[in-house]
């Protein structure tokens, strides 16, 4: 791991080399539920809560499509507090900015001066949340920053990840893969130029079971559907 790309800036640590508290931006999925796996392991922050998106018009995780009910079990599952912005669909780039300002501002009421992020090696998308960020006086914590996403995909299935493709690109990935495991046996049918962790967009997960959790959530597959473009599997 790129230890210097961990943090958004130097200074990161609190007074006396204490860890900072921090929020993970939680998106219900594989990505975001390592990346708080590694905070702790890494003694890089002490996790307050997760920061969350939600569609107020289909009452599901943004972009994962993800039910609340399914968050908040991962939710009590980790035992933590979970701040939800709640955004229109559509949604405009000034909305997102304005609420998720209030979101930050919360936590940042609460102490926080952090939040963590499972991205990977998307330099645009790092540099966006950083801005943001800064524009409010905080500082993104990056663990799983430069990873090799082969390895780190394989990484998150020996430690016991249980997960499941909830959104797919149809544009990058044949929608048969909705609703799959993510598991050996799909790493080894992704086509060629996919990546691994899905990290360019080409299929999102829902976790239900990892040693971040309490206990594993016990879910059932339900319809598969195609809206806005992508599709969906949703899980009950």
């Amino acid at each position: 791991m790129d230890r210097a790309g961990v943090f958004a800036a130097e200074g990161e640590r609190g007074e006396r080399g204490a860890a900072p508290r921090a929020y993970v931006s939680w998106s219900s999925g594989k990505d975001s539920a390592f990346a708080l796996l590694e905070t702790r392991r890494l003694g890089l922050a002490e996790i307050a809560g997760v920061l969350t998106t939600v569609s107020e018009v289909h009452d599901r995780v943004s972009m994962h499509g993800v039910r609340t009910a399914l968050l908040e079990r991962q939710v009590a599952a980790l035992g933590l507090s979970c701040v939800k912005v709640k955004l229109p669909s559509p949604c405009s780039n000034e909305i997102y900015e304005e609420r998720m300002a209030e979101a930050v501002a919360r936590i940042k009421g609460e102490g926080v001066r952090h939040v963590v992020f499972g991205d990977l090696f998307l330099e645009d998308v790092r540099a966006y949340r950083e801005k943001r960020l800064a524009a409010a006086g905080m500082r993104g914590i990056f663990p799983l920053w430069r990873r090799d996403t082969a390895a780190l995909a394989r990484e998150m299935i020996a430690q016991g990840f249980v997960a499941h493709l909830v959104t797919i690109d149809p544009g990058k990935l044949d929608r048969g893969f909705a609703g799959r495991a993510f598991d050996e046996a799909l790493l080894a049918a992704l086509p060629g130029g996919v990546d691994p962790c899905g990290e360019n967009g080409e299929f999102h997960t829902f976790v239900s079971a990892g040693p971040m959790f309490a206990a594993p959530i016990a879910v059932a597959p339900g319809e598969v559907v195609e809206r806005e473009g992508f599709v969906f599997a949703d899980f009950l």
